[in-house]
Parts: C-alpha cells; sequence; structure tokens
C-alpha cells in the first residue's frame, strides 16, 4: 500500500496520464503472473481515480482454482483522500500542508486550518486532562491510536509519566474487563481459537504487516486481580506493545498483539450476551500447548526466529512452561516471570551504595502467597550466583519465603503438600515461625519485600514491630512494599518507624509520597517492570539476531 505522489496527482485526468498507464501496465503483469487471477482465470481489471491506481480481480469468493484453493478478491492501490485519512498510519490530521492536501486529494475534506503537531498535541492533552474518570482517558487515547498513530506516540512519550497508569496498568485491566460493550471492529490484535489448529499460518498471513519484530501474546487467564478475562484480555498485549514503541523505539507497524481464546473459566462472562469470546470452559493441557506450538511455528515460518515473544498475562505454570520451551528457539520474555524481579534487583544494587556492601551480604525475605515471591526469589539468587561464582543452589540459602502459614521450611512439608515454586527455598530452619514478625527476628532479614497474591489482601503487613525490627537488623534495611491490591504498609510509616533510615519503594506508579523526619524529605523510589520490558526486549531480540547472524557465518 503506497501513499499517492505528487508524480500521479500531476494530471486531472488519471487516463489520460502515460505514467499511469505505465504504471496499471505493471500492476497487470504482476497480477498475471503472481495474482489470483492468474490462476483462477477470473477477469480482471484496472480502474483508474484521481490520485489513486487500482487493480482489481473480479474473481468470486467461491470460485476455487485448478488445485482446488479458494480464490479472493485483492485490490493493489496507491491510497490518498479519504483513504489516507482513515489510515492510523499515515494520517496526519490537520498538519497535512496546503501542497500536501492538492497533491494527496484532502482539499475540502479537512478544515482549512493547518495546525502542526505541536497544537495538535497540546490539544489532545487539554482533551486527556479534562476527563476525571481514567477510563474515559484510555477510550479517547485509544480513538486517538486508531486515527492517528504518529500524534498518539507522540502524546504518550511526551507525558510518559502522566499517561503510563492510563495506558498501562490498572486502566488497561478496567478497560479489558468491559471490553464487550466497548469492543470495536478494527483489527487491533489477531484472535487465534482452538477451532483455528492446522490453519494458524493461513491466519497469521491476515495480519496486514509482513515485518513483525515483537509478538505479545496472552491467553488472558490471569490479568491481575480480575483474573480469567478470557478473549477481552486483548488489551493487555496492546498496551504492552505501546510500551515498547514509546519506551523501546520499536515501530508499532513491527508489533503484532495476539490472544488466545481456548475458553474461560470466569461465570459471568459465561452468562453475559456480549461477550464476544468462545463459549465454554478454559481449556488445558496437551491441546493448548498443541496451539501454542503451532502458532509459534508458524512465527518462525513467516517472521523469523529473531521474533521477540513476550508473554503476558498468563498462569504461572503456564507462562514458565512456554519460556522453558522456546527460549532457545526466540528470544522470550515473560513480565510475570522475570519483568517484577528484575525491577526488584536494580533497586537492591541501587542501593547498595546506601546500604554498603554486596548484593550476597543481604538476607531476603519474601512475604507472599503467590508464585510471583519465588519469580524474585530465583533471580536474585542468579543474580548472587553470578557474582560471587558460587551455584544458584548455594546463592538460595539467604533468600526465605514466608506465607500465610508463616515460614516455608521443610518441617512445613514436602512436595506433596507446597506448592512446586516454593519448593526450592523450603530451607531447613525453626518450625515456630508462624508468622512475619517472628520470621524476620529470627532470619534478621536486611531486605524485606511484600508481594502479596493478587485476588485479595497480603498475607501479613508490615506493622511498627516488623519495621521497627528490621531497623534494629540493618542501619539502612530495605523494605518493599509491593502488593498491588493492598500495600503491605505505606511509605511514610516505614520512614517514620525506622527513624527516617529505611529505603522504600512501592509498585505505585506516580507515588509523589513526601515523609518528614528530622526536618529531611524522605520519596519513595517506583519499582514496575514497564521500564524493563521494553530495553529487555530489544536487547534481547538484538543480541539473538546477531548471535544467529554469527552462529551462521561460522558455519559458512
Amino acid at each position: 500500500m503506497f501513499i499517492a505522489g505528487s508524480m500521479l496527482a500531476s494530471s486531472h485526468s488519471a487516463v489520460s496520464n502515460p505514467l499511469i498507464g505505465s504504471v496499471s501496465t505493471l500492476l497487470r503483469a504482476l497480477s498475471l503472473c503472481n495474482g489470483p487471477a492468474a490462476c483462477s482465470g477470473a477477469s480482471t481489471t484496472t480502474a483508474f481515480s484521481q490520485g489513486s491506481v487500482r487493480h482489481i480481480n473480479s474473481g468470486h469468493h467461491d470460485v476455487d482454482d485448478k488445485l482446488g484453493r479458494p480464490t479472493t478478491p485483492w485490490v493493489r492501490q496507491v491510497i490518498s483522500g479519504v483513504d489516507l485519512m482513515r489510515h492510523p498510519k499515515y494520517n496526519k490530521g490537520l498538519a497535512f500542508s496546503d501542497s500536501e492536501r492538492d497533491r494527496l486529494y484532502l482539499r475540502g475534506l479537512l478544515p482549512p486550518a493547518v495546525l502542526s503537531q505541536e497544537v495538535q498535541l497540546e490539544r489532545a492533552i487539554l482533551n486527556i486532562r479534562s476527563k476525571a474518570d481514567p477510563l474515559d482517558k484510555y477510550n479517547y487515547l485509544s480513538s486517538l491510536q486508531g486515527r492517528n498513530e504518529r500524534l498518539f506516540y507522540r502524546v504518550l512519550m511526551q507525558h510518559f509519566e502522566e499517561l503510563m497508569p492510563i495506558v498501562s496498568v490498572p486502566t488497561v485491566r478496567e478497560a479489558c474487563s468491559k471490553y464487550g460493550l466497548m469492543f470495536k471492529s478494527l483489527p487491533r490484535g489477531l484472535f487465534i481459537t482452538l477451532e483455528d489448529r492446522g490453519r494458524v499460518f493461513r491466519i497469521l498471513k491476515n495480519w496486514p504487516e509482513r515485518n513483525v519484530r515483537v509478538v505479545s501474546v496472552t491467553d488472558g487467564e490471569r490479568v491481575g486481580p480480575l483474573g480469567d478475562l478470557g478473549v477481552q484480555a486483548i488489551g493487555v498485549p496492546i498496551s504492552k506493545l505501546a510500551m515498547h514503541t514509546a519506551c523501546g523505539g520499536v515501530e508499532p507497524a513491527t508489533t503484532m498483539p495476539v490472544v488466545f481464546d481456548v475458553g474461560t473459566d470466569n461465570e459471568e462472562l459465561l452468562r453475559s450476551p456480549l461477550y464476544v469470546g468462545v463459549r465454554h470452559r478454559r481449556v488445558r493441557g496437551d491441546a493448548y500447548y498443541q496451539l501454542l506450538d503451532e502458532f509459534l511455528t508458524a512465527v518462525r515460518r513467516r517472521y523469523g526466529n529473531t521474533t521477540l515473544i513476550h508473554f503476558s498475562d498468563m498462569a504461572h505454570d503456564n507462562a514458565a512452561k512456554l519460556l522453558n520451551m522456546y527460549r532457545t528457539d526466540f528470544p522470550c520474555f515473560s513480565d510475570e516471570l522475570q519483568g517484577l524481579g528484575t525491577a526488584v534487583l536494580a533497586a537492591i544494587l541501587g542501593s547498595l551504595p546506601k546500604t554498603g556492601g554486596s548484593l550476597a551480604d543481604h538476607t531476603v525475605l519474601l512475604s507472599g502467597e503467590g508464585a510471583a515471591t519465588a519469580c524474585i526469589a530465583e533471580l536474585l539468587a542468579a543474580a548472587v550466583a553470578n557474582q560471587t561464582g558460587t551455584t544458584v543452589l548455594e546463592a538460595r540459602q539467604n533468600i526465605w519465603l514466608v506465607d500465610s502459614k508463616g515460614l516455608v521450611t521443610r518441617s512445613r512439608g514436602d512436595s506433596s503438600t507446597l506448592e512446586d515454586f516454593k519448593l526450592p527455598y523450603c530451607h531447613s530452619g525453626p518450625s515456630d515461625c508462624t508468622d512475619l514478625l517472628s520470621a524476620v527476628q529470627t532470619l534478621r532479614p536486611t531486605v524485606l519485600i511484600g508481594c502479596g497474591h493478587t485476588d485479595g489482601p497480603p498475607p501479613f503487613a508490615f506493622d511498627q514491630h516488623v519495621v521497627g525490627t528490621m531497623a534494629d537488623n540493618a542501619h539502612h534495611p530495605l523494605v518493599f512494599p509491593l502488593s498491588h491490591q493492598q500495600p503491605e504498609c505505606t511509605p511514610q510509616d516505614v520512614y517514620a518507624w525506622s527513624g527516617g533510615r529505611a529505603v522504600v519503594a512501592t509498585c505505585a506508579q506516580g507515588d509523589r509520597t513526601v515523609a518528614e523526619v528530622d526536618g529531611r524529605e524522605l520519596h519513595p523510589s517506583q519499582i514496575t517492570s514497564t521500564y524493563i520490558f521494553p530495553g529487555v526486549g530489544e536487547y534481547t531480540a538484538h543480541a539473538y539476531a546477531f548471535l544467529q547472524a554469527l552462529s551462521a557465518g561460522v558455519s559458512d
């Protein structure tokens, strides 16, 4: 698809222009060699209009060629006029100059004023700020992305801190929960179901872009505290890819959001007449993995194995298995398994100039019920092992888990009674630590991380006794209350209970809390994976491509 140039628009009569005739002859030749008409024998005509060249195959939908392949109408055209304005990739709104409006046949289709992108940016942000409801702001930005892509990303990048909670969590999750009401027919993502097995590659060819560098994949099973949203989770990969563009510089046209609709266990959605997904219980097991395998095989075949695969909002077991299965075939990344842990590791490393010592000198205690605690712990253990030259098994000895029943130790049970992700951190230890305070008093950790389950409040709060004991254990204890639903404590409380000595970080976006202790203003840091996955994804994709090229060069 091309934008009409001045060469094609220089004549008032497109038919009399020899250049257009040459283009149409070329397109006719291409169609005879490569188009569906070459096989089907359907009549082919060339239609001309000012500012565009259209090559039309008039074959019928239900006519098959001699090899049994269905033929479909296809069009090659140079877009201009209304078609150009409706294309978000090329539309510039009122920023089209006078000469462009004449050359591209936009005269009369726009108000006479020419407004620069800077003026349109200011107008857009004023519109956004005039809306009180975050969901209304999200809808405005989504509509802007659908009609003027370059302005959308300009607004997002210029006001990133302000708009990140709108484009990303938590607002995008609310938008996903109401996707049935907000559904638009624009092809904003690729939808694949179990019924598509055996034809996934053909479906992949329906995506309008031929060069895809980043694919964000979800099955909608774990959309934060909202749980299973099924196909309505499509907003999550769209949001992740917007972050890849805004933070990582990925070209929007080279991204593809994908949702695998394998059913849902959400009773409310199954009963809703507005639900746009398949209406059956979520399918797991071999059928699920076979569908994912067919899709990733199709991605490798069409786009190559340097395409970054970003898994989002999947159940821990599925995400972990897919990551381990395909990390040698593609550059892969999981926000839930790697993103938060990377941000926590960065926070601890960033605090070393204040706390002193090294990463290996810290004793880490993670409080939470979900698998996120083990994901963070595993990344910390790998970092310690890498720095010290020890094994990961040895590095795990200074990392402990606390769940709703207390400290996770071998006296609590084994693989038959504990979840799999807790087993690597089920150390030999005291059996009487049934709450967080007793664990802090016994282990004397220097780092306390709260990562409660997304479905409810954390198992234990970081109260004054817990924080006070942490302050006794270290001069500058690290306290990270990271539970989304209900944080374990507030930064002001931590500063007050530790005498202003604690290093505090939260996951609250845009938190500008100010605490005054002894005349000093203290601000908590923010831990978020939003700044992690775009950079890690880009680096991983480039590194993977380099290694592939290097190995090819060696083999040659």
